[in-house]
Order: structure tokens, then sequence, then C-alpha cells
């Protein structure tokens, strides 16, 4: 019975880490919640243009990384979400407070589970910590005001959704377990 743990705990270490990622099976639902939350806390999204240019470069690039690379990508990329909302005060936001603590809340969820298939502790990459650095100094710059917060709002949705894409082309890539 222990060389079967043993090789157990060997195959789900020396295989792609998404074959032995339980999370992957559960983003679905954690990303609709959490895009739920994100479009019900206030109203209706900005159609203003972000200042910022979305980094879809960087997406594009992250999809022939190796499966390992793009899990720290999806982490570091819900860590530096998770940054923006907790770098200033959100109470210029007229956003519900409770649904905004779901959000927030929803977001670290889906951080821990990510945090279970990742095993580097590396720093974010560059591009990715600049573009939301810029970000954030775009919302200091407008005095964090609504209009703001509603444009990162919307790049947060944004980058929800290129998330979950990049979720399915993992899961698409990966055998079932």
């Amino acid at each position: 019975m222990l060389t079967w743990t043993k090789l157990l705990f060997f195959l789900c270490g020396a295989l792609s880490p998404a074959l032995c990622c339980d999370w992957l099976r559960h983003y679905r639902h954690l990303s609709n919640t959490t895009r739920s939350l994100l479009n019900v806390m206030g109203g209706q999204l900005t159609e203003e243009a972000c200042p910022v240019y979305f980094p879809n470069k960087l997406y594009s690039n992250i999809r022939t990384a190796e499966v390992e690379s793009q899990l720290v990508f999806i982490r570091d990329s819900l860590q530096l979400i998770l940054d923006l909302y907790h770098h200033d005060n959100l109470s210029s936001s007229t956003w519900d407070a409770d649904l905004t603590e779901h959000f927030l809340k929803s977001v670290e969820r889906q951080l821990d589970g990510v945090n279970t298939c990742v095993s580097t502790h590396r720093a974010p990459d560059r591009g990715l910590r600049r573009y939301y650095r810029t970000l954030r100094r775009t919302l200091h710059r407008t005095g964090s005001g609504n209009a703001s917060w509603e444009l990162i709002r919307k790049e947060t949705k944004r980058h929800l959704d290129q998330l979950e894409l990049l979720v399915a082309f993992i899961r698409s890539r990966t055998p079932p377990v």
C-alpha cells in the first residue's frame, strides 16, 4: 500500500501540474461566480476607453508556454487584480459594498485554488507587473474617483475573460484524470 502512495505522489510531481490540479475542474464555476459578482456589484460597465492598452500580447505569448508557466501567469494575474482593489480606498466607488466584498473573496478563492497547482514562487512576469502598475498609477493620478474605479472594473472583466480562455486552453491540451 505504501508503494502505491509513493507512486501516486511521484506521478503527481513528475507529470504536468495540470494533471494533478483539481482546481482546473472547478475553475469555470469559480470564474462564472467571480464575473457575475463583478457585473452586479456596479452598474453597467463603462463605455469609456481605458488609457492603458490591454496586454493582448502577454496573453498570446503565454499560450505557447509550458503549463506550469501558464498556471503561474494565472496566479499572478489574480494576485495583481486583488492588489488593484486593495491599493486604494474603494469608498469613492458607487458599488454595492457587500457584493464588492463577495467579489474580492471570490477572486481570493480562485487564487487559493491555483496556488495548489503552482510550486514555484518566482516573481510575476515583468510585462504583467508593468501593466498593472501603470493601471494602478492611472487610477491614482485621476484621484481614484468613481470613473476610475469603473475603468478598473471594466479592465478586470477583460482579464477574467482572458484567464477563463487560458484555462480552457490548458484543459483542452491536458488529458482528463
